[in-house]
This record gives C-alpha cells, sequence and structure tokens, in this order.
C-alpha cells in the first residue's frame, strides 16, 4: 500500500480507507483485531514532541493545583478559627459551623459536575477551564474577607463549584491532547497537582496567619489563568464542531512541525464525520454494549475509591502516629502524609504508561486491603486491652508502617486512575456525560463519607470500620481482575474492542 502523506486529496484518503474496511471486513481477520481504518492506511504517527504537550498538561492542571488548596484548607484552618480566641475573623465560629464550612465543598462540587460538562461540550475545555477562574477568585475573596459564618460557608461553597468543575474539565482536556503512548502520565498529573495543592495547604496553612494563606490561595487561579492562556484547545474539540484550520495549529502546536498533522487530523475528521453522516441519539449512544461497560467501570472505580477507607486514615493520622510513639506534632504529621502522597503519586505518573492502568489498581486494591486489615486489628485490640496493655505496646510499629503503606498504594492506584479512566474508556459523545457524572458521584459520596465517619466509628469501633473498608478494597480487586481492561497505549478504537465493540455492532448502531 502506498505511504499515506498530506498531500494526498482527501476524497482518494476516503476511498483507501473506505477500500481497506471493505475488504478487512469481508475477510473477518484483521476486523477483529481492534485496528482502525484510518491505522490501515498510515502508521501509528506517535512521533510527534511529548515537551509540549507536557506543558499544555501541567498548564491545564494548575487548575488542579487551586483545587488541592481547597481540599487542604480545612485541616490546618479550622481548628484554628473554632477556637474560643480566635483573632484570624472578627466572629465566633462554633465546632458544628467549623464542621460545615470543612466539608460544603462537596456539595459545591457535586452540584456543578454534571452541567459542567454540558457547558465544556458547547464552548469548549479552554475557555471553560479559564472560566472557572471567576468563581475560585470570588470564593476565595469571600473565605478572606468574610465577616460572617454565612460568607465563610458561601465562599467554600463557590470554590467547591470551580474545584469540582476542573475534576472534570482537566482530566478531558489532558486526555484529548495526548498522544496514546503519554495518555495515563498526563492524566495522572491531575491527581499529582491535587496532592501537590494539599501539601502546600498542610505546610503553609500551619504555619501562617489565615489572612495570608487565604491571599495565597487566591493568587493560585489567577496564575492558572496567566499560564493557561496560551495554551491550545483541545483538538478534538475543534474538530467536532468543525473548526479544522484551528485544530491543525492545535496539533502543530502539541506535537511540533516535523510531526504528520495531517495524518492525525484526517483521524479525527473522519470519528467526526461518521458521527455526523451516521446520527445516533444520546440515549442509543448511551445504551450501546461498550458505553454500559464503560460507564460501570468508571463509576464502580470512583466507589472504591471512596469507600477505599482514605478519610478514615487521614482522620487517623494523629492518633496513628500517637499509637507508634511518635510524638510529632499533628500539624508535622499531615505534612508527612501529604510529602508521602505526592512522592507516590509522581511515581505513579512515571509508570503508569509503563506498567499499565490494571496492574496499579489490583497492586493498590490489595495492599490497601491488607493495610485496612492491620489497622482494623490494632484499633481492635487497642480498644478491647487498652492503649497500655503489652500486646498493643509490642504492635507500636504496626499502624505507621501500615499506614505509611495505604498512602503510598492509594497515591500509586486509587488516586490518580479513577479520574482519568473515562477519558480512556468513554467516546467523545459520552465523555463529558460519563466524567461529569462520575464526578458528582464521587463528590457526593466524600461528602457522605466525611459527615458520618464519627458517628460509624463510634457505633461499630475504629477497627471495625477499617476492616469494612479492608473488605470493599478486597471487592475491588476482584472486580478490577476480571472486569477491567488495560488500556495502556491503545487506542481508543481498540479500547472499544476491548469493551466489547464488533465492527458487526458498529454497523447495526450506525443505522439506528
Amino acid at each position: 500500500m502506498a505511504e499515506r502523506n498530506g498531500s494526498q486529496p482527501a476524497e482518494m484518503i476516503g476511498l483507501l480507507e473506505r477500500k481497506c474496511a471493505s475488504e478487512t471486513n469481508t475477510n473477518g481477520r484483521m476486523a477483529n483485531l481492534g485496528v482502525s481504518q484510518t491505522e490501515l492506511v498510515g502508521p501509528r504517527g506517535d512521533s510527534g514532541r511529548k515537551l509540549p504537550q507536557y506543558i499544555a498538561a501541567l498548564a491545564a492542571t494548575l487548575g488542579a493545583l487551586a483545587a488541592g488548596t481547597m481540599l487542604g484548607w480545612s485541616s490546618p484552618v479550622v481548628f484554628k478559627i473554632t477556637q474560643p480566641n480566635n483573632t484570624d475573623y472578627n466572629f465566633d465560629i462554633s465546632e458544628t459551623e467549623g464542621s460545615w464550612i470543612g466539608s460544603v465543598i462537596n456539595l459545591g462540587a457535586a452540584a456543578i459536575c454534571f452541567p459542567i460538562g454540558l457547558v465544556m461540550d458547547a464552548i469548549g475545555r479552554k475557555k471553560t477551564m479559564l472560566f472557572l477562574i471567576l468563581p475560585f477568585t470570588l470564593g476565595w475573596l469571600l473565605i478572606t474577607f468574610g465577616t460572617s459564618v454565612g460568607m465563610l460557608i458561601g465562599g467554600r461553597l463557590i470554590t467547591g463549584i470551580a474545584g469540582g468543575a476542573f475534576c472534570v474539565t482537566a482530566p478531558a482536556y489532558t486526555s484529548e491532547i495526548a498522544q496514546d503512548s503519554i495518555r495515563g502520565t498526563l492524566g495522572s498529573y491531575f491527581q499529582l497537582m491535587i496532592t501537590v495543592g494539599i501539601l502546600f495547604a498542610y505546610a503553609v496553612g500551619s504555619y501562617t496567619s489565615v489572612f495570608l494563606f487565604n491571599i495565597l490561595c487566591t493568587l493560585i487561579p489567577i496564575v492558572f489563568g496567566i499560564v493557561f492562556f496560551f495554551m491550545p484547545e483541545s483538538p478534538k474539540f475543534l474538530v467536532v464542531k468543525n473548526r479544522n484550520d484551528e485544530a491543525r495549529e492545535a496539533l502543530i502546536k502539541l506535537r511540533g512541525t516535523n510531526y504528520d498533522v495531517d495524518y492525525e487530523l484526517d483521524s479525527l475528521k473522519l470519528s467526526a464525520e461518521e458521527a455526523q453522516n451516521n446520527p445516533v441519539s444520546f440515549v442509543s449512544a448511551i445504551t450501546k454494549k461498550t458505553s454500559i461497560k464503560a460507564i460501570i467501570i468508571c463509576y464502580a472505580l470512583m466507589i472504591f475509591q471512596q469507600l477505599s477507607g482514605i478519610n478514615a486514615v487521614i482522620f487517623n493520622t494523629s492518633s496513628i502516629f500517637a499509637a507508634a510513639g511518635a510524638t510529632i506534632p499533628a500539624a508535622i504529621a499531615t505534612i508527612i502524609i501529604g510529602v508521602i502522597q505526592v512522592i507516590a503519586t509522581f511515581v505513579s505518573s512515571l509508570v503508569v504508561d509503563k506498567l499499565g492502568r490494571r496492574i496499579l489498581l489490583l497492586f493498590s486494591a490489595l495492599v490497601m486491603c491488607l493495610c485496612s486489615t492491620a489497622l482494623g486489628v490494632f484499633f481492635f485490640l487497642q480498644s478491647t486491652h487498652g492503649e497500655n496493655s503489652d500486646i498493643v505496646q509490642s504492635l507500636f510499629w504496626l499502624p505507621l508502617l501500615s499506614l505509611s503503606l495505604f498512602i503510598i498504594a492509594f497515591s500509586l492506584g486509587f488516586g490518580p486512575i479513577p479520574w482519568m479512566m473515562a477519558g480512556d474508556l468513554c467516546n467523545i459523545d459520552i465523555k463529558a456525560f460519563v466524567g461529569s457524572t462520575a464526578g458528582t458521584l464521587n463528590w457526593l459520596l466524600s461528602f457522605t463519607v466525611t459527615s458520618t465517619f464519627l458517628a460509624l466509628n463510634t457505633a461499630i469501633g475504629s477497627g471495625q470500620v477499617f476492616w469494612m473498608f479492608a473488605g470493599i478494597m478486597l471487592i475491588g480487586f476482584v472486580f478490577i481482575f476480571f472486569v477491567i481492561p488495560e488500556t495502556k497505549g491503545k487506542s481508543l478504537q481498540e479500547i472499544q474492542v476491548m469493551l466489547g465493540a464488533t465492527p458487526q455492532d458498529r454497523n447495526v448502531e450506525d443505522k439506528k
């Protein structure tokens, strides 16, 4: 077959693609290999420059850094402002009000996740993320200059809305600008920047005034806007909107001038043209066999992430350090945990495109299950025999070791990977819907677990709570092993075949 180049007429390319597709379906051999039509007439085209893609992904995830500071803010601040002698605000804040100030971000994030998917499909990924600077800045200003508890809760709610929106738009953007060979690495930058933001909040918030800390948090989304303004829009979005010249310019910025831009652009145009020529209703698109399986996987991973016990581990950080005999202040203990999270998440970003998503998820679930079991044993023995008993004293090392391994395992797998799976598994016609609804589910579960953990802990005991989380992670391990495919380095067409699509399925669906 003649080598494809950028100067060939589009009509000839389309003819060759249709001819190859016809021959493939006739002999029934290559159709089952998951090879897309565009790949049959040209190289994979994965030789472009990677540095511009890394820069664009890091710029996009500066918004995740802002979301991370929002998440970590309550740990050093809420304790300070609920003290009777609080001077950071000129009004009193009760512990109950402080609890609402800390947790209301989850409700804001849950509320925005679904509508933001519609917004980013309408105006684009880039414009949506730049627009989010406004609510982020407004929310932080309300928190910084608040004169009542209502203003603080309002500010936290608004920043929660902005942060939750970033949890949908940033993973979608990075998955669409990345080549297949680095899609996992760029996707993991979202969770990496979240953990960096949390660590920033732990470290800076613990040792500065609340006012200064709030000002610094206000500046982060502004810096994001300045940097991200110069990044290109998603080429996939531009092609879907028939802005092909802009898509070509975006690909050149992301891949370099020596890359065969026309090959990838023609591939994107072919997919868009097929969708336009064979329109499928949203209901049909979302109820396809491959879509249903992708939705189940994305939702299940969000459920396992939030029910893994990560919040229980974080809440018990101080008691775990104390049980290990460490005379470390609570602020230092949380900073240590933050550092472990950042390092482990960074390691995940380096290996996710080498080891794969599935193996990291399996490793994460297994280690977290074992660590939760060990923590459950320790706290059960502590409540049964007393913290000064010989058996508890002989296991002083167990909770600290379990805590560290749990955080590492979570950060390698269940921290970053669930957020990138919608970008890996879903076609562009349902990606925004699945990503946004999965985000909504995640934030609602986070609010539920956060608000009920202490009551559950009192009702059944710390040890039993950790054993419950261990059981959930065991179920998660089995689910990953039998259900989730490996998407490392795979194109969307290949992933759809792994989810159960066949050429015959696509022909039938196109006729609907």
